[in-house]
C-alpha cells in the first residue's frame, strides 16, 4: 500500500516559506529577534513538531486496534543543536540535531511496563520516528 505524499514550500520574502500541504497552510517564519516576523514556527521547531504529532497519532491508533482504553498522553521533545555550522560560522560539526530526547507520560490503566511496550511499538510505527533514526534518501533537482 504504497504512495507519495506531496506538498510545496514557496518563499515569501523575509525569513517566511509558506508550505501548502493538501487543504492546509503551514507558515515557517523566524523569530522577531532573528529576522523573522514570527508568523509560524521555526523550521527546527516544525521538525520536532512533526514528530510529537506523529507519535501522538499513532498512539492513538494502536491503542484503538489494541483495544487500550487511552485517556491520555503527553510527549514532550527536546533537541540539541549547534547553530554555527547551519549559520556558515564553522564547518565542523553537521547542520542537524545531535540528540532528540522525547518524554511520554500515558495515561492508561496499564504497569509501567506495559507502558513502555506499548510506546515502543508505537515509536517503531511512527514513520517520522523512523526516518529520524534512519537514512532516507533524499533526491533533489533543479525544475
Amino acid at each position: 500500500m504504497k504512495s507519495t505524499m506531496k506538498l510545496k514550500a514557496t518563499w515569501k520574502g523575509g525569513y517566511r516559506t509558506d508550505v501548502q500541504a493538501g487543504n492546509h497552510l503551514v507558515i515557517i517564519d523566524q523569530p522577531v529577534p532573528f529576522g523573522g516576523k514570527d508568523e509560524g514556527p521555526d523550521p527546527l521547531t516544525a521538525f520536532l513538531s512533526a514528530l510529537g504529532g506523529c507519535l501522538g497519532t499513532i498512539a492513538a491508533i494502536a491503542a484503538k486496534q489494541e483495544r487500550i482504553k487511552l485517556n491520555g498522553i503527553d510527549i514532550e521533545i527536546e533537541g540539541d543543536i549547534d547553530k554555527a555550522f547551519l549559520m556558515g560560522k564553522t564547518e565542523e560539526g553537521r547542520a542537524g540535531f545531535t540528540e532528540i530526547r522525547v518524554k511520554v507520560n500515558i495515561d492508561a490503566d496499564m504497569t509501567d511496563e506495559e507502558k513502555q511496550d506499548f510506546f515502543a511499538r508505537v515509536d517503531a510505527r511512527c514513520p517520522i520516528s523512523d526516518n529520524m533514526a534512519h537514512n532516507t534518501k533524499l533526491a533533489f533537482s533543479l525544475k
